[in-house]
């Protein structure tokens, strides 16, 4: 049989936000799909979708929450005959972090999470109340890497009003026990992370001083993930569900990342193989 050619979507080569941080992963997805026989050839999403491959990876698709318009038109116009990890129905409903609200109703424990219309200081007033918090955290509700997003204590001016806009109540647990990460491939679990904020921050990302580490899940978080996983679209072969712990001591789902999560595969027992397998089962390419 002939090789593969695998489109690994990538971000707009002209954006210097990307510039020197895209190597890295993109020789790891060479690496880890060389193994399987399957080539890999960048394709920078801002160009549209990809010809004369076999198959397309989102999973590096950064930038999109910058020209979402654009990242959801090549998604409705996306070839049929091209198969996409994670499906493009999957991407479009997961751009938007309205879906917590969806996956809330149909009783998944979600971070209580407002999403106004608009949010101006009578909302923050309001939000305040509802969670019982002492600060809050408002973020786009189309964002990634904590792009825009910020804290607002008791007293503080907010200065909205904003549209497209996210309001959640700061948990303390994402600097103390840390935001839980569980990764799904083909829907099982593959490995998790523990995501700690450093002190005086609340951001789990590494350019922020956030600890990574590996971390064994305990029932109480995976059952969760695989409550959200159920209640999620079909279809979806790679997965981050980002657990944290509420006032309560509860864990919550804090995100449902199936775009363009980090999936950490040096934490990963087998270095990402469960990942390029299930790509592979699910191109029908096994």
């Amino acid at each position: 049989m002939s090789r593969r050619r695998l489109a690994l979507l990538t971000p707009d080569p002209q954006d210097p936000l990307y510039a020197t941080r895209i190597r890295p992963p993109e020789a790891d997805y060479r690496l880890l799909f060389e193994r399987l026989n399957v080539e890999v050839v960048a394709h920078p999403w801002v160009h549209g979708a990809p010809r004369d491959v076999d198959g397309a990876l989102a999973s590096l698709a950064w930038g999109y929450h910058f020209k979402l318009a654009a990242f959801t038109q090549m998604l409705a116009t996306w070839p049929g005959d091209i198969p996409l990890a994670n499906p493009p129905s999957v991407l479009v409903w997961n751009a938007r972090k309205t879906y917590l609200a969806e996956l809330n109703a149909q009783g998944v424990a979600t971070i209580p999470t407002l999403t106004p219309e608009e949010t101006d200081a009578a909302l923050i007033r309001e939000a305040f109340e509802a969670f019982g918090a002492e600060e809050l955290v408002i973020k786009p509700l189309v964002s990634a890497g904590s792009h825009e997003t910020f804290r607002l204590a008791r007293g503080d001016i907010y200065s909205g009003p904003t549209r497209g806009r996210m309001v959640q109540p700061l948990l303390t647990a994402v600097a103390e026990e840390g935001e839980l990460s569980l990764f799904y491939f083909g829907g099982v679990f593959s490995h998790a992370v523990v995501k700690r904020a450093a002190h005086g921050d609340f951001r789990v990302q590494p350019q922020f001083g956030a600890e990574i580490t590996t971390w064994t899940p305990s029932h109480e978080a995976t059952a969760l993930a695989e409550a959200v996983l159920a209640a999620a679209p079909k279809g979806i072969i790679y997965a981050r569900i980002d657990l944290l712990r509420d006032q309560k001591g509860e864990l919550r789902l804090m995100e449902l990342e199936a775009i363009e999560p980090d999936l950490y595969f040096a934490h990963a027992p087998d270095g990402g193989a469960q990942f390029g397998a299930a790509v592979l089962a699910a191109f029908g390419w096994a």
